[in-house]
């Protein structure tokens, strides 16, 4: 089984929808995709976003994560440690299209999953 970490404004970027005029949306809207795909697959997810937390509802299916810190990369640092501290990191699977963040995971044991490739999925 999957277990699935999403680098949330990543995937939210990966098309052009206008989510800039309300990134709050977007990401309550992504989250709501998530746990749908999570429910639907059994499949664990967590996503991290940037920016400062707020609200999201999830079920059972999704851990949402805001980054630790503001600034450049916070998310993807974020990502990168729960990536090294899994006990099992070949079961997980990263989506990003970052390429950065693409080589720290796998480094560290984890797969990847582009970001347009996953959005794929979740739109089928």
């Amino acid at each position: 089984m999957t277990r699935w970490v999403v680098d949330g404004m990543n995937v939210i970027g990966s098309r052009p929808t206008g989510w800039w005029r309300d990134r709050p949306g977007a990401m309550r809207d992504l989250a709501s995709e998530l746990e749908s795909f999570g429910a639907a697959t059994g499949e664990s997810v967590t996503v991290v976003f940037d920016g400062r937390p707020f609200e999201i509802e999830s079920g059972e299916s999704l851990d949402v994560r805001f980054a630790s810190r503001r600034g450049r990369n916070a998310a993807d640092d974020d990502i990168a440690a729960l990536v090294e501290g899994d006990g099992d990191p070949g079961s997980l699977a990263v989506v990003t299209s970052d390429a950065e963040l693409a080589r720290r995971v796998r480094d560290l044991g984890a797969s990847v999953v582009g970001s347009g490739e996953f959005r794929r999925r979740l739109d089928a």
